[in-house]
């Protein structure tokens, strides 16, 4: 247990930050999990729509440092991969 007034603080400033990445590191993966799931059922429109959607999602969370720009580049790249693939 953090004895110093500046260390309580912090841990309670380290709830609140968890608290608020997890909503959004959750949000990210809800709407990956959207563009899988159209691209799984092969409804092309439905894939683009969702990647559409994604991306600004996903782009947010690197400017947010919850994923490296790395990890972002790799997941939008894969979607739209899988979404190229799809028959027209």
């Amino acid at each position: 247990m953090a004895n110093s007034n500046q260390a309580r603080k912090r841990a309670r400033q380290a709830v609140k930050r968890r608290a608020h990445n997890m909503a959004l590191r959750s949000r990210m993966r809800t709407f990956v999990k959207k563009v899988q799931k159209a691209i799984d059922a092969g409804d092309r429109d439905a894939a683009v729509a969702a990647f559409r959607a994604a991306q600004p999602i996903v782009d947010g969370a690197v400017n947010k440092g919850l994923i490296h720009r790395n990890k972002a580049a790799r997941i939008k790249s894969r979607l739209n991969a899988h979404i190229r693939g799809m028959a027209s």
